[in-house]
Parts: C-alpha cells; sequence; structure tokens
C-alpha cells in the first residue's frame, strides 16, 4: 500500500474488499456498487487468492457487509437529512461515490487511520468527507470532536455505528447510545448488534465461530451480544423511545429476493432509534 506510514486495521481493509468482491464476483444486480475502497486499500494484484476472500466460504460474511452500508445509506436518502455520522468509519467510501448529495459526511476513527486514509484520497483525486479523528483509548469524547470538526448539533443526522457494538462492553455501548439520545430530534441511529448463539440457524452459528475465532486472534474479541427484544430495552434505557429491530432476514429479504444464487446475509441486525422531542 502507498499513502501514510499509518495503516487501517486489518478489519477495515477486509471490509472494503468484500464490498469490491461484491461487485467483481457476485452476479447482478447487485446491493451496493462500490469499487473506490478496493483503490484505497490497494492490496496488490492477488489480493482475490487471499484465503479471506474465498467466494463460497465468505458468500454471508460478505452480503452482510454489503447490506448494512446499503441499509444506512438508504436511511440518509430516506430522510433527507444534511448530516451523515459513521463512527468507525474505517474505508466507508458514501462521501467518494455520492459526492454531489448534498449530505455532509462526518468519519470518526482513530487519527492514524485517518491520516493514512486522507494521504489516499488525495493521490487518488477523489473528495474528502469531514474528518474526526478521535483516540479513542485516551477517553476523548467524541462528541465534543464532532462539534470541533463542523457538526451542527441543532440539525438532525443519521448516525450509523455498524460492526462495532459487539466488540465493546455492555457499558461502552450503553455510553454511545446515552450520548446519541441527546442529539437533535429527528435524528437517526442504526447500529448493528449480534444476537447471542442461542438464536442463530446453524450456517448462522458456522459463520459465527469463524468470525469470533478470528476476531479473537486479532486481540479483538466480540464480547457483546443482545437478543432483539433485550437490544429494544437497552436502547429506552439509555434515552430513546422510538425504536425497531431490523433483522438480518429483513435485510435479506428487502434488497437480496429473488436471486439466482440464493445469497443471504447473516450475523449482525440493526438497532433503529429515532430521536424525538422532549
Amino acid at each position: 500500500m502507498t499513502g501514510s506510514s499509518a495503516l487501517p486495521d486489518h478489519t477495515a481493509v477486509r471490509v472494503a474488499l468484500w464490498r469490491a468482491l461484491h461487485v467483481l464476483a457476485d452476479a447482478p444486480p447487485h446491493a451496493l456498487e462500490d469499487v473506490i475502497g478496493l483503490q484505497l486499500a490497494d492490496p496488490g494484484p492477488d489480493w482475490r487468492a487471499r484465503p479471506d476472500m474465498d467466494l463460497s466460504f465468505t458468500s454471508r460474511f460478505r452480503a452482510g457487509i454489503v447490506l448494512r452500508s446499503r441499509f444506512v445509506e438508504d436511511l440518509v436518502r430516506e430522510h433527507a437529512v444534511s448530516q451523515y455520522v459513521l463512527l468507525g468509519a474505517g474505508l466507508d467510501t458514501f462521501a467518494q461515490r455520492e459526492p454531489n448529495h448534498g449530505v455532509r459526511v462526518f468519519e470518526i476513527d482513530q487519527p492514524g487511520t485517518q491520516a493514512w486514509k486522507q494521504a489516499r484520497l488525495a493521490e487518488l483525486g477523489l473528495p474528502s468527507p469531514f474528518f474526526v479523528p478521535v483516540d479513542f483509548e485516551s477517553g476523548e469524547q467524541w462528541p465534543d470532536s464532532l462539534a470541533a470538526n463542523g457538526f451542527d448539533a441543532g440539525q438532525p443526522a443519521v448516525v450509523a455505528s455498524t460492526g462495532v457494538s459487539m466488540y465493546l462492553t455492555r457499558e461502552a455501548n450503553a455510553a454511545t447510545l446515552r450520548a446519541l439520545a441527546g442529539f437533535a430530534p429527528g435524528t437517526v441511529v442504526a447500529m448493528t448488534f449480534q444476537q447471542p448463539e442461542e438464536y442463530l440457524d446453524e450456517p448462522d452459528r458456522v459463520a459465527r465461530a469463524a468470525a469470533m475465532k478470528g476476531a479473537k486472534a486479532a486481540g479483538t474479541p466480540f464480547v457483546s451480544f443482545f437478543a432483539p427484544d433485550e437490544m429494544l430495552e437497552f436502547a429506552r434505557e439509555c434515552g430513546f423511545r422510538d425504536v425497531r429491530h431490523v433483522s438480518a432476514d429483513d435485510l435479506s429479504d428487502r434488497y437480496l429476493s429473488g436471486r439466482p444464487d440464493g445469497m443471504r446475509t447473516s450475523g449482525e441486525d440493526f438497532l433503529v432509534a429515532t430521536v424525538t422531542e422532549g
């Protein structure tokens, strides 16, 4: 890879490559058209030979990665907000794929990752979002950093937290939700979560076991799981009144229905919570 000496973590790169793989290897129609992340990652000519790019084994993971982005981006369009915030943005490319959408995109991530991404975007001549570098380990408060980087706290936003909650403790997830519950009315929060093993079917159990093994080996084990009703109640406890659950099956039915390859997503469900008046 070229660019800054700092590099994004392996998970962020894998996500970008899976999104590209959906376009390059899966039959159309594609739920999301994104090969810009592949350009950013610049993994070399043999990237598709990587074990974690195996088309059959990664099908359910790949679908999950693609659909979670498509779902959140559809929320941005449906709610016609002018601000879109990504917690743990990684190599997300909405700001590059839809630069004329009229939405200010705020990406929150570690300073090193953002410095690398900013350099790569400049090298490729691609537009940049509003970068909000946050050193989470130092205890830095991301809402303060968001406001300092141009976010208008008086206006609603769509806020995405995808692929994050399972790595955080219950207390850390609660702190995030409590902070978001204080955003402007009309703000929509889309947070993915992993269900306990007993709620999964056999294919999802197999996929989960593989994902957890890889996460533990990388030093980022899964620590938080929520049943759907538990997650909704958790969000209410953190200050939300308007909450709903969108399952992985809901996403598959919405975006993958009728595909001849039978592609389905697995793993993560969504909490969708809206900030209301009062």
